[in-house]
């Protein structure tokens, strides 16, 4: 993902079901183990960098396919390709669809990429930049969040259709070359209908960089902007559960995979905390995105929040 200046306006093992919090008509919110959450995170790390084309990416892709084989009501997994933005060859892109009451017609889609950067461009040292990074906060921590979503949802289905869509190459990109980002979704988009048997999400949540220990969540402005009454509805209800790493106010122009959803007409909010670790270090884009720089706290607080938004809907 990439920050854009506000001038160009326009995303194991088996987990436990521990703790349950009843919601209206009798519905019950399984408790999310953040613990649960960080393990997945650290296996996905342990693949190495993922980008595209690597060993890590096709680990991660074997991995994602078992694990969701055995948990989703129905996996698609979309298959395809398109011409790489900087290599003379085609880009083999591979997105997983975990579907959950597939024959609901009422529908909410959570998502994340579970790529990584193939260079670290933010190292202050130039002979880094060309070395891919390991991704733990910027990749595998809204994955983990999908896969610890994928375990509780098969064994308790909530009274609507959910999506848990992880999507591959959103960040391929250059400074300044927003279209060469998010080419997954992209890649996605025109295929959505047919791989949700003929229906539209509801709306739209991305889950990226929200494993940060020293986690801080404002909106997203492209989220405000364009997803405004969901974005407030998510961070009240993170308020209510009492997990202030929710900011209620404005933060950055972040283009993201929200963004094409957006685009679509999908209302879809960017759960993301961009000042990784804060307004004074950076460990975005370098090497330095490792385990030890995130939390199961914070897991456990993004993964919450989300269960009880998909487990207070009703059909």
């Amino acid at each position: 993902m990439k920050t854009v200046p506000l001038k160009l306006r326009g995303w194991g093992g088996a987990g436990m079901l521990l703790v349950c919090v009843a919601v209206g008509r009798g519905q019950q919110v399984p408790y999310f183990d953040g613990e649960q959450a960080f393990e997945l995170l650290e296996a996905q790390v342990d693949f190495g960098p993922r980008y595209p084309g690597s060993p890590g990416h096709q680990a991660m892709t074997a991995f994602l396919e078992d694990y969701l084989q055995t948990r989703a009501h129905q996996l698609a997994i979309q298959r395809t390709s398109r011409v790489h933005p900087y290599k003379d060859e085609q880009l083999a892109i591979i997105n997983f669809l975990a579907r959950y009451n597939p024959s609901a017609r009422s529908r909410v889609m959570i998502l994340a990429h579970y790529d990584t950067r193939e260079w670290a461009d933010q190292e202050d040292d130039p002979r880094k930049r060309s070395q891919p990074i390991l991704g733990a906060n910027d990749g595998a921590s809204g994955v983990a969040i999908l896969l610890v979503l994928a375990d509780l949802l098969a064994r308790d289905a909530p009274a609507i259709g959910v999506d848990l869509l992880f999507v591959d190459a959103e960040d391929l990109g250059k400074s300044g070359e927003l279209e060469n980002y998010s080419l997954g979704i992209k890649a996605f988009l025109p295929e959505m209908t047919e791989l949700l048997g003929g229906t539209r999400p509801r709306y739209a949540v991305l889950l990226d960089m929200v494993g940060d220990a020293q986690l801080s969540l404002p909106y997203e402005y492209y989220s405000w902007r364009d997803a405004g009454q969901l974005s407030r509805r998510i961070w009240n209800l993170a308020l209510e559960l009492g997990y202030t790493q929710f900011r209620p106010e404005l933060g950055a122009a972040i283009y993201d995979d929200h963004v094409p959803l957006l685009e679509a007409g999908i209302p879809t909010v960017d759960i993301i905390d961009f000042n990784y670790p804060n307004t004074e270090e950076n460990y975005w884009h370098t090497l330095e995105d490792t385990p030890d720089k995130c939390s199961a706290e914070s897991l456990e607080a993004v993964g919450t929040v989300i269960m009880h938004l998909i487990y207070r809907e009703q059909p």
